[in-house]
């Protein structure tokens, strides 16, 4: 987790700037998405314009991939939660 400095700095954490092969003097790009900031390298996206088409396809491949392999780690449930529909209905009223 980065912290940002009184002058408004922010680290790029090691393991973020080996995976994207940021090095100290790269510029990075700060793009405003919503209720996210996005940082990407300058090689990457120079303006504040929406990336076009090949770029957003490109992005949203790299998601799914990412999003897989956290499927993968995840034990599949066994289908028994220990209650029923029915046990809902009847939570909280006296019987």
């Amino acid at each position: 987790m980065g912290k940002v400095t009184s002058k408004l700095q922010v680290t790029v954490p090691k393991a973020i700037a080996d995976q994207y092969r940021i090095k100290p003097g790269d510029e990075i790009t700060w793009v405003a998405a919503g209720d996210w900031i996005r940082v990407l390298p300058a090689n990457v996206m120079t303006t504040n314009v929406a990336p076009d088409v090949e770029a957003r396809l490109k992005l949203f491949d790299d998601g799914t991939r990412r999003q897989r392999a956290r499927n993968k780690s995840v034990k599949p449930s066994t289908g028994t939660r220990g209650w029923t529909r029915e046990d809902l209905y009847d939570r909280g009223r006296s019987r």
